[in-house]
């Protein structure tokens, strides 16, 4: 069922009983005494397709620049770094470019398309990243609230000396902010397998999905921090401790918190943790690298990375980002809400000696941000994020369009002609030329 935003608030607290589990429990009665009042906001979800295809000279696209854009797509196909890919672009009128080239994986003769399902990985962050600030809009959250407040586990922190393996008490109480920032302290043994504490991530943290999210972060919460919380950047296992942290909140596991928040109101009826059997063929593979098997459900529900979605699914995500909020009649968060998840937040006084892009871009609370002109990086930005199996998104309010690329990738030879940097680069040089 769709939100209802009765009263307007710049940010903070909305009462739980307008919710729509509330709404759900009490539709009837409220129905009867009140249509007028609530019949805003009950509008069923949304069932139309995503895409709509408007002309490309909208976002200044050239046939010239879309068939080589294809054409350097296809290099990527025919060299056997990749087995399919999507490439697409689109404003809040519609979808100004859909290209897609080769096959849903090696041997299998389907090709790619919007309905294909990809593992988006880190993709997921941003979403759980919006649910939270909707909990937060709904008073069941604060950003300020500490981690141990919902994880008791998360007491009495302390901070490892990375170079003695010395403990010390952590001086920082660590936040929900903490955690939409990526300056929490977490890591995660794949981005520091030469670290001692990454080391005893990999022992504690099954790669499997066997242990539940709350699981995961009461071990997480047993190791001791990378750094004191807030004063450094550092991926790491940051939202799936928020995910955690989420289920605890709202009483509720994360896949029926982002169905009611997220993907109900906006039709994202193929966004899911694990595939169903019967979708199973429509599955993007790779060439190189394994990924795991998407159609056997776990007890974990990972909100780093654990989501499977589609290019037409994400089209209504990134869609609602460009337009403050709201998709079709369904507000998602508030706009205010949104602009502060955009607010800069490796500030002067935190280390980017982990930063992904060292000294170029930022962090907010869930995104990259990435300026558009390289040349002024206090200028506009855009924002957004992607998976380590090859996929991108990105939101860019000042020119006015969205972006995501598909592909399914881990590792394989170097010097492949197309990934989701070039995707991002010719795109803006077709945008902006």
């Amino acid at each position: 069922m769709q939100h209802t935003r009765i009263f307007s608030t710049s940010f903070g607290f909305k009462p739980s009983a307008f919710k729509p589990s509330a709404l759900n429990r009490l539709a009837t009665a409220v129905l009867a005494g009140s249509t007028l009042l609530f019949s805003a906001g009950l509008a069923t979800a949304q069932t139309d397709n995503s895409i709509t295809m408007i002309d490309a000279g909208a976002l200044g696209i050239t046939s010239a620049e879309i068939a080589d854009i294809k054409s350097r797509m296809q290099e990527a196909i025919t060299s056997g770094h990749l087995a399919g890919s999507l490439l697409l672009v689109g404003n809040k009128d519609g979808i100004a470019m859909l290209e897609s080239v080769g096959t849903q994986g090696p041997g299998d003769a389907t090709p790619i398309d919007a309905q294909t399902i990809f593992r988006i990985y880190s993709m997921t962050k941003p979403i759980v990243s919006v649910a939270a600030m909707d909990l937060v809009e709904d008073g069941l959250l604060s950003v300020s609230d500490p981690v141990s407040k919902y994880i008791p586990e998360f007491s009495n922190m302390q901070v490892v000396n990375s170079e003695t393996g010395a403990l010390t008490p952590a001086q920082t109480v660590m936040t929900v902010e903490h955690l939409l920032t990526h300056k929490s302290g977490l890591i995660q043994a794949i981005f520091s397998p030469d670290t001692d504490l990454g080391k005893s991530y990999a022992a504690q943290i099954p790669g499997d999905g066997s242990l539940t999210n709350l699981q995961v972060a009461q071990r997480i919460g047993k190791l001791p921090l990378f750094f004191e919380p807030g004063s450094a950047w550092h991926y790491g296992h940051s939202t799936d401790v928020l995910g955690a942290v989420l289920e605890v909140a709202a009483g509720q596991p994360l896949d029926a918190i982002l169905n009611e928040r997220i993907f109900e109101p906006l039709g994202m009826d193929e966004t899911t943790f694990y595939v169903p059997a019967a979708k199973a063929a429509r599955i993007a593979e790779p060439i190189h690298g394994e990924m795991a098997d998407n159609t056997t459900a776990r007890p974990q529900l990972s909100g780093g990375g654990g989501l499977n979605s589609t290019t037409e699914d994400y089209v209504r995500f990134a869609q609602m980002l460009l337009q403050g909020g709201e998709y079709n009649g369904a507000r998602i968060l508030n706009p205010e809400t949104l602009a502060l998840m955009q607010e800069k937040r490796i500030t002067p006084d935190v280390s980017r000696e982990f930063f992904f892009y060292g000294d170029r871009g930022d962090w907010s609370m869930g995104f990259h941000l990435q300026p558009v002109d390289a040349s002024n990086p206090d200028g506009a930005h855009n924002f957004g994020w992607r998976g380590i199996g090859g996929t991108l998104f990105l939101v860019d309010p000042e020119n006015e369009f969205f972006m995501i690329y598909m592909e399914q990738r881990r590792g394989g030879p170097r010097g492949v002609p197309f990934d989701n940097n070039v995707a991002q680069r010719v795109v803006y040089e077709a945008v902006l030329n």
